[in-house]
């Protein structure tokens, strides 16, 4: 059975994660700021709605790749008293993850946007 009351605390959960990414990791809002330009652009340049799926996913995937990396630094933050060599080491390989999606997600959008904006010049 389905209780509305777990439920309702399940999602005040998940809100006090996201506002602690918002307050806490300048990455996050960051990428919220370019996740919204991104819209717009899809909107300015009414891209087709399989390249708005895959922007859109794309958006998703480096959100949640940025709140997992903070997981994951408080995580080994908790190690750190004890100072093992790898908490580096796993701190700098969450920031690559975060790195690779992020860049691979601007040559999507390049892909996607430049042709529009090509079009957009020709037609002036």
């Amino acid at each position: 059975m389905i209780s509305i009351k777990r439920l309702n605390q399940s999602f005040a959960y998940a809100i006090q994660g996201l506002k602690y990414v918002w307050r806490n990791e300048q990455n996050f809002r960051i990428q919220v700021f370019i996740g919204i330009l991104v819209v717009t652009a899809m909107l300015i340049f009414r891209v087709s709605m399989g390249e708005a799926i895959i922007l859109t996913m794309l958006i998703i995937f480096v959100m949640v790749l940025e709140v997992v990396n903070t997981i994951f630094e408080k995580i080994v933050d908790i190690l750190k008293p004890r100072m093992h060599t790898y908490v580096a080491v796993i701190k700098d390989m969450m920031a690559a993850a975060v790195f690779i999606a992020s860049f691979g997600s601007a040559i999507i959008a390049c892909m996607v946007f430049i042709p529009h904006f090509i079009d957009l010049l020709q037609s002036l």
